[in-house]
């Protein structure tokens, strides 16, 4: 599998040419090359045999392989498998039970976008997909796991040096590949222990370009109110329906109470965030981010090959059975014989000790 890289004019987020580009050129190219890249004509302008860019597409896990240890949150577990060679790795795996087309979306999503992400030191790294065991359809993914909790423990010392790497990282994603996170809160923001950087995780609300953005999530607003509640501990605007809230009710509070050990002065943080506000909510801002010029492209999510099988909806006045193809229940699947994964598992894990 050879990964294509371009713009989004060439390749725009809700169309699948990526297959007819590569078969301008496919005979050419030798095993070994991982990715290429093309103009905004799809002409070749490079090509790269880095393994990294094939793993990033790639590289996957089976369901069975990996170790329950601990349940960080609904979807979450922090697990552990051996890589192949024999290392243990410590990941968090990533999956969604709840079969809501809504949901299924996002997830899809999710897993094209973070795989598609250029590696960057304040974005949790994308491990592995996740395949279930009998016909290898995706049920998940892992990233890094990384043991120093999120901004949300109000016992961690908040440092100036944090905001600027978050500020930087969010200037990156909107203004270079045109996404939009749109779930930054406190919560999901990671500092590594080993590197004492931020990092930013949970990207299934995520935004590319216009697909998918909402009114009251830019990223903007998300690390200025996340600010806030990292500096007084109240969590009452964060709470608000994003649709109802806007920065002007933080930005017009006179004097912020510091509730938590804080690096530099609350005037310090706040006069810093203030002119960075003021660059981004400038004119042309929304131009430059649904421009941006690595904007990230990914294919629409597949149809199952189950939903082609006809299940019966009901009956006629005239007694004729009525078919239809499509999403079914669970009960429904496996009636019709056909193979179902199931998330049952005890309800409470066991505590398991790692040995090496």
């Amino acid at each position: 599998m050879v990964k294509i890289k371009g713009t989004a004019k060439l390749l725009p987020p809700d169309e699948d040419i990526e297959v007819l580009i590569t078969s301008q050129f496919a005979d050419y190219l030798s095993p070994e090359v991982r990715a290429v890249t093309v103009d905004d004509d799809g002409l070749l302008t490079g090509i790269s045999t880095d393994p990294k860019e094939y793993d990033a597409i790639c590289r996957v896990i089976q369901y069975s392989k990996l170790r329950e240890l601990d349940r960080l949150g609904p979807g979450v577990d922090l697990s552990s498998y051996k890589d192949e060679s024999g290392v243990l790795q410590k990941v968090a795996f990533k999956f969604n039970p709840i079969a809501k087309v809504r949901r299924l979306r996002m997830a899809w999503d999710e897993i094209n976008l973070l795989k598609s992400l250029p590696p960057h030191p304040n974005i949790v790294p994308f491990d592995r997909v996740v395949l279930e065991d009998v016909e290898s359809r995706v049920i998940g993914f892992t990233t890094k796991y990384i043991p120093g909790g999120t901004l949300e423990n109000t016992e961690v010392p908040l440092q100036f040096e944090w905001m600027k790497q978050l500020t930087e990282l969010v200037d990156f994603l909107n203004l270079e590949l045109g996404i939009m996170h749109q779930n930054i809160a406190p919560r999901n923001l990671l500092i590594d222990p080993d590197t004492n950087k931020l990092s930013l995780f949970d990207f299934n609300w995520a935004a590319c370009g216009k697909k998918c953005l909402m009114d009251g999530r830019d990223d903007v607003t998300g690390s200025f109110l996340s600010l806030y509640e990292l500096i007084t501990n109240d969590t009452h605007f964060t709470r608000i329906p994003h649709w109802e809230r806007n920065m002007d009710m933080v930005q017009g509070i006179p004097e912020w109470p510091c509730n938590r050990e804080l690096d530099s002065d609350v005037s310090t943080f706040r006069n810093f965030v203030n002119e960075w506000v003021a660059t981004r909510k400038s004119s042309g801002d929304m131009e430059r981010y649904l421009n941006a010029p690595s904007q990230l492209t990914w294919p629409n999510q597949p149809t199952p090959p189950d939903y082609s099988m006809p299940i019966e909806y009901g009956k006629t006045l005239d007694g004729e059975t009525v078919c239809k193809t499509g999403l079914r229940s669970k009960l429904t699947a496996v009636e019709k014989g056909q193979y179902v994964f199931h998330w049952e598992r005890e309800a409470t894990p066991e505590q398991v000790i790692e040995e090496g």
